[in-house]
């Protein structure tokens, strides 16, 4: 067991997180770790990969979370051990009847998840499943908002929808065909899983005095307070204004980082003006 590491901290989250927040963490951490990503130290990979879906299996259970919360792992559940189970995400598998460890979660089709390791191969030989493979590039606002495209697949056109909040590299299995979904950056939004970063200059009299702008989100543009006094940098969050999740309901958060812009070229009056502020100390 991971008895000498906080489940949290395995996980990166904070003690307050959601269940949707486990599960982007637990993803993200079982991707990252899983032992077929790091061969040149597969060992310290599968620890890790192990004290992962410990951590999930736990946090994801709210008797087994309350639990650990007042006891630590010195309740009885962690005592008698939670007989072998693990997360959604499991580095070995069973093809003799013995149960599906995706089985209950929202993370599709654990064949797209083990191919993503694999460089697109199948390593569980499941021949009756050869499908014909393609892949398709979408703009940034297409993959956060959802869309519709028209293929052509074998000669057949066909309408296909893509869900709002597709990420990066995500397979979607349309029965005859599979699709993989490339997302051309964007040109004002970053995107960190479900949330969205935007840069915003600022002149400096509205830094200093206080005002209301207009920043762009995934929507619309959202009307903002700065405050007076405003720094260089200084982030501001607007909750559930990002990209919808994938699985389940909600949205991720868009962050606006402030920064102040200096004009390059000033008129006598403003240089005259800038020269009283730096006598004064400001």
């Amino acid at each position: 067991m991971a008895a000498t590491s906080d489940y949290y901290d395995i996980l990166g989250i904070s003690k307050s997180a959601s269940v949707d927040e486990i599960k982007k963490a637990y993803r993200k951490q079982a991707l990252e770790w899983h032992p077929d990503r790091h061969k040149d130290d597969k060992e310290a990979a599968e620890k890790r990969f192990k004290e992962i879906n410990e951590a999930y299996q736990v946090l994801s259970d709210s008797q087994k979370r309350s639990q650990y919360d007042q006891f630590g792992t010195a309740g009885p559940s962690f005592a008698q051990g939670f007989g072998g189970q693990t997360g959604p995400f499991t580095y070995t598998w069973s093809t003799s009847g013995r149960g599906n460890p995706f089985a209950n979660s929202d993370f599709g089709d654990p064949f797209d998840i083990f191919e993503s390791f694999f460089g697109g191969g199948n390593p569980f030989g499941r021949q009756a499943r050869q499908v014909p493979r393609y892949s398709m590039t979408i703009d940034f606002m297409e993959a956060a908002r959802g869309v519709s495209k028209e293929v052509s697949i074998e000669g057949k056109k066909r309408k296909i929808k893509i869900p709002a909040g597709i990420y990066e590299g995500a397979t979607i299995d349309f029965g005859d065909f599979r699709l993989s979904v490339n997302i051309k950056p964007d040109k004002v939004f970053e995107r960190q899983d479900d949330d969205i970063y935007v840069n915003v200059g600022i002149p400096f009299s509205l830094a200093a005095l206080g005002g209301e702008i207009k920043v762009p989100a995934i929507d619309e543009e959202v009307k903002i307070r700065v405050r007076v006094g405003t720094q260089s940098g200084m982030m501001l969050r607007l909750r559930e204004q990002g990209v919808p999740h994938l699985h389940g309901r909600g949205r991720g958060d868009v962050y606006i980082r402030l920064n102040i812009l200096v004009p390059e070229k000033l008129s006598r009056d403003q240089k005259n003006l800038v020269e009283e502020m730096k006598e004064e100390g400001l």
